[in-house]
Formats: structure tokens, C-alpha cells, sequence
């Protein structure tokens, strides 16, 4: 399919055209088929994480209430980009206009810094329940966990939407071809024939701001939570402290691994094949929400047990 080119285009008439996996357009149906059986993992997975703990009481406490900020950010992002996904690789439509993008990277954007911030919290949890126990329940109470999940909603608005205000004021001249099968901002800020240097900026500066100081945070709190557990003197309780993070570290690893790869092949990968560009954006977006549920159903004894239960009592 020919991709038009155009001198210039306002916003309220501006198409983009997302991309497929490249060398592979014929075969895009069958191609997306294991897209559509990760797909199917990350949502029912993640689906039942929430109604796991919100039907089961024993599990309304804070790391669970943590552990369903995190399944609801990775049902988001997956549920973001589902729509375009199937429409390429199963209808070919490949348009999406301006607006749409803007939309679409809100959420994406938003859901993806969401996810980073609830790996935060989760890791504070963590620090308290094992360096500070005898006082995990006077701090994280109801009310704070509460004002904990309002505050990463107002962070997230307060950083993507300037972020892409800043988007929408640049003109757009030459090829609308996105390197990816979705919109995300580089990809999209890219494309412009106008100065980008106060998007770059800013994004730079957003990325430094959250995803870098939440990733430095998170290895402090470890750092204080190696300290405190080898101080314990019996090698099995060393063993248990250390069992209840393996959860959280497996979700900080399959997280920030494809968003810093996805980052740097953005910023110095300008020469790299687009497939590469392909996987690394489609890595950083199914695998998180896909291993997460794993994770934390083969890891979490109660998660297990909450999930073995409400089978049970489906069959009786």
C-alpha cells in the first residue's frame, strides 16, 4: 500500500500510518496470532488478579490493594492498544488520525508511568513491612493507601498532558509513517518539520523525572532491605524476608528492562533495522502485563489460594 506524502498538514486533518512488523505484511494474519494469545493471557490474567482481591477479604490489605494499582495499569495498556493492533494485522487499516494519536498516547503514556509508580509503592511496602513491621499497619493504613493511589493519578495527568499539548502545536511535513503498531510520543515528535527541541526537552526531563528517579528510589529501598534482612540471625527468616521481594523484583526487571531498551533504540538506534524498533515496542508492551499475573499467582501463596478457591467454589 502506497503511503502518501504531504507538504504540511494541520491537526484536523493529519493521518498517521501505523506500522505492522516490517518484511512480514503478508503473513500479519498469522502473525498475530500469538499477539492475540499474549493479548488474551495479559487481560484474563490481569482480570482476575482484580477480582481476586476485590472478592476475596482476606486479601484487603496493602500489598494487594498495591498488587491491583499494578493489574489495573497493565490492563490499561494493553486495552490501549488493542484496537489498532487487530486493525493491522487483521483488516490492514493502517490510518489513524491526529486526535486518535494524541488519545491513544495519553493513555499509553499515562498507564506506562502509572505501572512505574505502583512498583514505587510497592517496593515502600516492602521496605516497611520488613525494616519497620511493628508499625506496616499504623502507616499504611486505608486513608494513605488511598491518597497514595490520588497522588500517582495527578502525577500521571499533571506529566502526560503538557507533554502532549506541547505534541499537538508542531507541524508535520513529509512521511506520517510510525515505526510502530501504536502511537508513542517519540515515534510521533519525530515525524515533525518544525523545532522539537523543547518536546525533546521536556521529554527528556520527564523521563529523568519519573521512570530514572523511580528506578534509583526502588534500588535504595532494596539496598536498606539487603542491610536490615542480613542483620536477622537465623538464615530462615533471611530467606523468608527475602521471598516475599522476589514477586516485586521479577516486576521491577520485566518493567523497566523494555522501557529503558525501548528508550535508548529511540534515541541512539536511528540506524537500527526497523524490526528491531518492532520487537523492543511490542516487548515493552505485552510482556509486562503478560508475566506480571504469572508472577504473582506462581509466587504469592494467597494469591493462589484466593484463585484456587473461587475455582472451587465455581464447580460446587
Amino acid at each position: 500500500m502506497p503511503i502518501p506524502l504531504s507538504l504540511s498538514s494541520t491537526a484536523h486533518s493529519l493521518v498517521f500510518f501505523l506500522t505492522g512488523i516490517p518484511g512480514f505484511e503478508a503473513y500479519h494474519a498469522w502473525v498475530f496470532i500469538p499477539f492475540c494469545c499474549l493479548y488474551v493471557i495479559a487481560i484474563s490474567g490481569n482480570g482476575m488478579i482484580l477480582f481476586v482481591i476485590i472478592t476475596e477479604s482476606s486479601l484487603h490489605e496493602p500489598m494487594y490493594y498495591f498488587l491491583s494499582m499494578l493489574s489495573f495499569s497493565d490492563l490499561g495498556l494493553c486495552l490501549s492498544t488493542l484496537v489498532t493492533m487487530v486493525g493491522i494485522f487483521w483488516f490492514n487499516v493502517r490510518e489513524i488520525s491526529f486526535d486518535a494519536c494524541i488519545g491513544q498516547m495519553f493513555f499509553i503514556h499515562g498507564f506506562t508511568l502509572m505501572e512505574s509508580s505502583v512498583l514505587l509503592a510497592m517496593a515502600f511496602d516492602r521496605y516497611i513491612a520488613i525494616c519497620n513491621p511493628l508499625r506496616y499497619a499504623t502507616i499504611l493504613t486505608n486513608s494513605t493507601i488511598i491518597k497514595v493511589g490520588f497522588a500517582i493519578v495527578v502525577r500521571v495527568t499533571t506529566v502526560v498532558v503538557p507533554l502532549l499539548l506541547l505534541l499537538k502545536r508542531l507541524s508535520f511535513c513529509g512521511s506520517h509513517v510510525l515505526h510502530h503498531s501504536y502511537c508513542f510520543h517519540p515515534d510521533v515528535m519525530k515525524l515533525s518539520c518544525t523545532d522539537t527541541r523543547i518536546n525533546s526537552a521536556f521529554g527528556l526531563a520527564i523521563v529523568i523525572s519519573t521512570a530514572a528517579l523511580d528506578s534509583v528510589l526502588i534500588l535504595l529501598s532494596y539496598v536498606l532491605i539487603i542491610r536490615s534482612v542480613l542483620n536477622i540471625a537465623s538464615p530462615e527468616e533471611q530467606k523468608k524476608a527475602f521471598g516475599t521481594c522476589v514477586s516485586h523484583t521479577s516486576a521491577v526487571a520485566i518493567f523497566y528492562i523494555p522501557t529503558i531498551s525501548l528508550s535508548l533504540v529511540h534515541r541512539f538506534g536511528k540506524h537500527a533495522p526497523p524490526l528491531v524498533h518492532t520487537l523492543i515496542a511490542n516487548i515493552y508492551l505485552l510482556i509486562p502485563p503478560v508475566m506480571n499475573p504469572i508472577i504473582y499467582s506462581v509466587k504469592t501463596k494467597q494469591i493462589r489460594k484466593a484463585m484456587v478457591k473461587i475455582f472451587l467454589s465455581k464447580l460446587i
